[in-house]
Parts: C-alpha cells; structure tokens; sequence
C-alpha cells in the first residue's frame, strides 16, 4: 500500500463510527460476516480484529480466507477494504491487539489483515 493511501484509510479509521463488519469465506465460496468492535489499525495501515469469540471465523481463516472489512465514518462516508488475513497468537501484533483488546475479553489471537484494495462508496482508492 502507498503512503497516500494509507494515511487516507488511517484517518478514516479514526473517525470510523461504530462495529465493523468483517467477512471471511469458507472454502466453497461461502461468506460469513461479523459485526467486530474490538479492533484497531497500525500506523502503516494493517487493520487488527481481536479474536476474542470467534468460530466460523476462525475456521475460515485457518483455511486461507481472504478477507473484507466494511466500516462508516462519522460524516457518513463508507470504506470497504479488502486483504489477506494472518492469525497471530504471539509477535508484535498480538501485543498491540493486547494493549487495546478490553480484559474482559479472552484475546486469543489479533486478526491482521494486510490490505489489497480500499473503496470508498465506489472509488477505489487503491
């Protein structure tokens, strides 16, 4: 991702309003969506999700799901953004996801998506 880009999504990532909806798919083809709140983005633009209850989500990321993450700015302008997903029990991101995941979650894992493609409404941004 473009320094340009990714200071674009990071601050709509600020000023994003509400849960998130995250997509993953199985391995037919067949998309499951989540709302996720425990989340955050890296300076360098990689979104975390904290595992906190995850089960079909899991599954599909185990088994190579790409993913989709859908999100609303409070002025009202959505972004979809599109990427391939790690699972990280240990490292660097799961201590960031640790730092803000709240502890009365279980965080057992962050969910880093390395971003592909950014929209906004229709406009690819990347």
């Amino acid at each position: 991702m473009n320094h340009q880009t990714s200071k674009v999504l990071v601050e709509a990532w600020n000023e994003k309003e509400g849960p998130i909806v995250f997509t993953t798919v199985d391995s037919s083809g067949i998309p499951n969506s989540i709302y996720a709140t425990c989340t955050e983005i890296t300076q360098d633009g990689h979104i975390v999700i904290a595992d906190n209850y995850f089960s079909k989500t899991k599954e599909n990321i185990v088994k190579g799901s790409s993913a989709s993450v859908l999100f609303i700015t409070k002025s009202g302008q959505s972004f979809q953004v599109k990427g391939e997903i790690s699972y990280e029990t240990s490292g660097e991101n799961f201590q960031f996801m640790k730092s803000w995941n709240p502890t009365q979650h279980p965080g057992n894992a962050a969910t880093v998506i390395s971003v592909k493609s950014v929209y906004s409404g229709g406009k690819q941004l990347l």
